[in-house]
Parts: C-alpha cells; structure tokens; sequence
C-alpha cells in the first residue's frame, strides 16, 4: 500500500531543515515525481485500438471512426462534418497525452521545482518553473489534485474532484477547467469533464466523455454539454 503524502513529506522535510535550498529542490521534485510518475498510463506494449465513435451536441450526433496505433497516431474517420472530425481529433490528442508514458527526467530534467512556504496537513504545493511556463501543483496522498499554468496572458487551471484507481495508477475522471486571464484573474471560460473508463485486454481506455462548458464564472447551468461516445473498441493485433 503506498503512503500519504504526509508521511512522505515530513521524512523530507526533515531532511530539508537539516541541508538548506539545495535540499528543498530535491524534497519538491521528488513529491512531484512521484505524483506525476503514480498516474496510470499505457505501457511500451501497448497495442492501440479502433472503435467507433458519436459525438453528440444539442440535437446533433455525428458518428463515424477512430483508430490509435502503437506509436500513438491518431486516425478519424467517417465524419461527415470536417470540422466535427476536428474537435474529435483534438479530443483524442488529450487523451493520448494523458495516457502517454514518459520519462520523468526527459521531460522534466531542465525544470526548476520550489516547495510553498506554507505546507496543509496533508497537501503539498510544488511550484514547477521552465523559461516558457509557470506552472503549480496541489498534491495530496501522492495524486495532483490541482494544476494551475500560466502562459503568458492565458491561465489554466485543472481542478481534479474524482479519479479512478487502478492497480497501474490513478486517472482523473471528474474535473473542470478554468480559463483565464492571468493579468486581471477574470474566467472566460470554465469546462467540466466526466469520464467513464473500460479495461480491455489489460489496458483502461476511455468510453465516454460529457464535457459542460459554462461562461464568465458561472456554473449552475451549462451553455453547453457534448458527449463522446465511444464503442465496439478493439485492441488492434
């Protein structure tokens, strides 16, 4: 069974009041690493799958193909609206970066990490810093349950309420995202996301995703809600 967060971050902690900044930049990128590293993601042996797909929005379903490869390409097919085939391509990169493995060193070897000075009982924050991207993370029984990226005038932040726990790692399946504006804090727009995840063959793979987008801050009824709807998946051989 894997330790809190807590547990973990008091033994570092520790260790960091005894060696001083140097220390604290290793305590920070070690909680963060094994967050980051504790999240499910499909292995080198992932086989890729096709399935059929709707996308339904307003009084409109459209249907039509997908197929991921090994290497992680994206195919969609069959859609009669160009555009609508777009949005499901678009879709689908998100997923596939989401479940994508990869090294924690090479992606994140050239990053600067900080510890925030004021540490709740069982959360911690860890400020991630590369020449582009600001970026902070709330993590909390070693899940990040909160990032937020600044991007020059834009701010993203992805609340995370529910996940999936799997014996390969955690996954998301409830939580919004809010767009900003990182100079005045005003929303744009918030999306909500609820997903729904099958095993097949040994690997979870998404089956349907609602997503509510809701504007200027206001949550209680969406402006709109789109479904992906995926079915008859098959690992490819």
């Amino acid at each position: 069974m894997r330790r809190g967060t807590s547990a973990i971050l008091v033994k570092l902690l520790e260790k960091c009041s005894q060696s001083g900044d140097m220390a604290i930049q290793s305590t920070a990128e070690t909680l963060f690493q094994t967050a980051y590293e504790s999240r499910y993601t499909w292995d080198e042996n992932f086989p890729g799958y096709a399935a059929n797909v709707q996308l339904l929005q307003e009084n409109e379903v459209y249907a039509g193909k997908i197929r991921i490869d090994p290497s992680l390409n994206i195919q969609v097919t069959e859609v009669a609206d160009k555009q609508i085939e777009a949005g499901i391509d678009i879709q689908l990169q998100e997923i596939v970066t989401r479940c994508q493995r990869s090294n924690f060193q090479t992606t994140y070897g050239q990053y600067e990490f900080s510890l925030d000075e004021t540490v709740e009982t069982d959360t911690v924050k860890v400020f991630v810093k590369s020449e582009t991207t600001d970026s902070c993370y709330n993590i909390h029984n070693q899940k990040i349950y909160q990032e937020i990226r600044v991007m020059g005038r834009m701010a993203l932040e992805i609340n995370s309420g529910e996940f999936l726990d799997t014996d390969s790692g955690y996954l998301p399946c409830v939580y919004h995202v809010v767009f900003r504006n990182s100079q005045t804090s005003d929303v744009n727009s918030i999306l909500r996301f609820t997903d729904t995840y099958q095993k097949f063959g040994g690997y979870y793979i998404l089956t349907k995703q609602v997503v509510a987008e809701y504007e200027n801050g206001k949550i209680e009824t969406p402006q709109s809600i789109t479904e992906f709807v995926y079915s008859n998946i098959q690992l490819l051989e």
